[in-house]
């Protein structure tokens, strides 16, 4: 991660100086298979708590990596599911104001069992499937607040997969 203040000119003359910040692209990773989608909960400490998102990571150490790839694998570690299919879906910018990471949404379906193997910072982690609907009533009562998860099920169901 790499934080910048770069010096800039606005359009009526006047300078200022405009910070963002380089982070990595991340996957997040709908699991879903007869109407049950699989969330992980977990603690985030920017905002000191708990909180119910899709499995979502990057692989830092391998920048070259398919980002395919890095959705199989962070769902297996996170989840210990495995996927038959793994199918891009969409690419979102979270707040491309201020950081340049994007983050690609893939579905996976055909799920089974493999090995659930957490980073470090993720020894806590809870799974969970619900019900779509259960996820559903969850985004509306205020339950589920990682953005990411709402706007990726929100384009899902705009493209009617979930």
């Amino acid at each position: 991660m790499r934080v910048h203040e770069d010096q800039i000119r606005c359009r009526d003359g006047s300078s200022g100086i405009y910070g963002f910040v380089d982070k990595p692209d991340f996957v997040i990773i709908v699991p879903i298979q007869d109407g049950i989608v699989h969330l992980v909960q977990q603690y985030r400490y920017p905002i000191r708590q708990r909180q119910w998102e899709f499995p979502q990571g990057s692989w830092e150490e391998r920048t070259d990596a398919r980002p395919e790839d890095v959705a199989r694998g962070e769902l297996e570690e996170e989840t210990g599911l495995l996927a038959d299919e793994v199918q891009e879906v969409g690419h979102l910018f979270p707040l491309y104001g201020t950081v340049t990471q994007s983050y690609r949404i893939f579905l996976a379906t055909g799920l089974s069992m493999g090995r659930q193997q957490p980073d470090r910072e993720e020894q806590d982690l809870i799974t969970r499937a619900f019900p779509v609907p259960e996820l559903e009533r969850m985004i509306l009562d205020g339950i589920i607040q990682d953005a990411g998860t709402v706007a990726c099920f929100g384009l899902l169901r705009l493209k009617r997969l979930i």
